[in-house]
């Protein structure tokens, strides 16, 4: 049973930062492909970013510069630090994972098989 739990949203200004944590097994951490998404019902969910096995980060050219995804395998969490939040940054950002043994990247994202409880963070203006 794969288990994700997120934690670290909120409510920040314009221009602020939240770093997004999910805490997993460690196996998990040292074995799957992991990443973050958001999703603001009832559109799409949107991906933010991917990390792979050996520590390779992706993200949609849209998130380069402001997310920086990583992973602290002797903490058994991933993270995601959010700089310069904007309004439209406003979602539910869920982590998600799965086994690929043959590598993933951001595109991964949206089939990974297992996601965590969500965690909401709004942005004022």
């Amino acid at each position: 049973q794969v288990q994700l739990v997120e934690s670290g949203g909120g409510s920040v200004q314009a221009g602020g930062s939240l770093r997004l944590s999910c805490k997993a097994s460690e196996y998990t951490v040292n074995n799957y492909c992991m990443g973050w998404y958001r999703q603001v019902p009832p559109k799409a969910q949107e991906t933010v970013a991917a990390i792979d096995t050996d520590g390779t980060p992706t993200y949609p050219d849209s998130m380069k510069g402001r997310f920086t995804i990583s992973k602290d395998k002797g903490a058994n969490t991933l993270y995601l630090l959010m700089n310069n939040l904007q309004p439209e940054d406003t979602a539910i950002y869920y982590c998600a994972t799965d086994y690929r043994p043959g590598g993933c990247d951001w595109h991964s994202v949206e089939n990974f098989a297992y996601r965590g409880q969500g965690t909401q963070v709004s942005v004022s203006s």
